[in-house]
């Protein structure tokens, strides 16, 4: 007797589950990772899996279906800046997540109840390099493999150390990480894909060469050098709406002074109340545009 359509669906995510976990405790073992964090990933890995089904039904073929991985300072553009909120307004459903203890949330708010586990549960441009080096599967059984579902993946690095760039040494390889990233892009002409530049930092916590050289960085990211050919990546220039000048000023490049609060390299509330309309903008037209 057949079975009927339920036991049939169910069966089959048991089975999903099933190789989904053994295929991550390969990758774990591989990757010598301990048993607790070997725990915390099989869990959430588990449970991503058996959630795409709802995940994949925001993706109508419109590009609707959001995904913006960030870190503090996205988390603020999103509840300061009421993110989500307006691009709902556009029809645009939002998924995000910071840091993976935090998870990640669904279009309304609400909490997923895991994580796509960042490597290192980071986002700097090296850390984003690994995750779009990842191998990819039909299922969500790694970092890039989640983001995949989603039509649109947004992409963000934090300040720290994203700005705080050392030497020129070290901006080249930052760039490297990136061109990285692009190749994956060039690969996935079906997805959109939006990146924003990297914030700055706080003058009382950085000086005049870290500065120059952030800025360096996030306008080589908005550049037609970096965009190339890609008719599938759209850069936000971040970094420019939220620092001063590139002049003389001792505080040139570094987080404006109206945006700072005190020596915290986050941007503050007016920031987030400002800037975050014009993300919302940015994102709604390039998501118009690329359809």
């Amino acid at each position: 007797m057949p079975l009927k359509p339920k036991r049939r669906l169910l069966t089959a995510l048991a089975i999903l589950l099933a190789l989904s976990v053994l295929l991550l405790v390969v990758a774990m073992v591989r990757l010598n990772a301990g048993p607790r964090r070997m725990a915390r990933i099989a869990l959430d890995t588990s449970r991503a899996v058996l959630d795409s089904l709802r995940v994949r039904s925001f993706s109508l073929g419109n590009y609707t279906n959001l995904f913006f991985l960030h870190q503090s300072t996205g988390a603020n553009l999103i509840r300061e800046g009421a993110l989500r909120e307006r691009l709902a307004e556009s029809g645009l459903q939002l998924w995000d997540q910071g840091y993976n203890f935090l998870q990640i949330t669904d279009p309304q708010g609400n909490p997923a109840g895991y994580s796509y586990s960042v490597p290192e549960d980071q986002t700097d441009p090296t850390a984003l390099a690994q995750i779009f080096s990842q191998r990819e599967y039909a299922l969500p059984l790694n970092a890039l493999s989640g983001l995949l579902q989603h039509e649109v993946i947004i992409i963000k690095s934090c300040f720290d150390p994203t700005s705080r760039i050392e030497s020129d040494e070290e901006l080249a390889a930052y760039k490297a990480a990136y061109r990285i990233i692009h190749q994956r892009v060039s690969q996935h002409p079906e997805k959109l894909f939006i990146l924003l530049t990297q914030p700055p930092l706080n003058p009382a916590e950085t000086d005049a060469e870290q500065a120059r050289r952030a800025r360096s960085l996030a306008g080589w990211l908005a550049s037609d050098e970096f965009k190339g050919d890609l008719e599938n990546l759209y850069v936000f220039d971040l970094f420019d709406r939220l620092a001063a000048a590139d002049g003389g000023d001792p505080q040139s490049n570094m987080l404006r002074p109206e945006y700072c609060d005190g020596s915290d390299s986050h941007p503050n509330r007016r920031a987030n109340e400002e800037i975050g309309p014009r993300v919302a903008a940015f994102i709604v037209q390039a998501v118009e545009e690329f359809r």
